[in-house]
């Protein structure tokens, strides 16, 4: 039998339970949505810990409507020498949903010989691959050049290839709660379904 889990509809709500400078994000995923409204979105508030153990905060809300992929990523700054207060910055990005390659869903359970089909999994990886390189983040993979003369001996440079980055998000019912994982395979499905399209 398949357990069902209501998934909220509300993606402001679901901010606003974040907690995390609700007005900010909110603001900010309002103005990239413009008149659009979401058919599935995830909210995805997450800590970190920098290389001087310093807890940084992130959320990333991803919003898909008809025809775009919303992407809102807010991080916070610290307070620094001259600025005596904390700072954020918000980045987001509307994506066409031709620009979507891939939509990849890493499903994580434990004692898998014993799960029951409609299960949650204990843990969900989403690989959104891009024809775009939203983050400019990507992978170059350099190799000498050659030519189809054997002896040949000359420099030719290099060749190769840039890749984008994937966008990942990772959830789990350990850290993040069922709510999280169920919400993240809805998103992923109707993702899924508009990115086929």
């Amino acid at each position: 039998m398949r357990k069902t889990r209501a998934v909220s509809t509300d993606w402001r709500s679901e901010i606003e339970r974040s907690g995390y400078y609700p007005g900010l994000v909110t603001d900010a995923v309002a103005a990239a949505l413009g008149s659009e409204s979401a058919d599935a979105f995830v909210v995805h508030h997450e800590a970190t810990f920098d290389p001087a153990m310093e807890m940084r905060r992130h959320i990333t809300v991803l919003l898909l409507t008809a025809t775009r992929l919303v992407v809102c990523h807010t991080d916070e700054h610290p307070a620094t020498e001259g600025a005596d207060r904390p700072q954020a910055s918000t980045t987001t990005d509307a994506i066409r949903l031709d620009n979507i390659q891939s939509v990849a869903l890493t499903r994580v359970v434990t004692d898998p010989a014993n799960h029951v089909a409609g299960t949650l999994p204990a843990e969900l990886v989403l690989n959104i691959s891009l024809s775009v390189n939203w983050g400019a983040v990507a992978h170059v993979d350099l190799e000498p050049a050659a030519c189809a003369d054997e002896t040949c001996e000359a420099d030719h440079g290099y060749t190769g290839a840039i890749t984008a980055e994937p966008l990942t998000l990772r959830v789990s019912q350990a850290a993040d709660g069922p709510e999280a994982v169920a919400t993240m395979l809805n998103f992923a499905s109707v993702l899924a379904e508009a990115a086929s399209g």
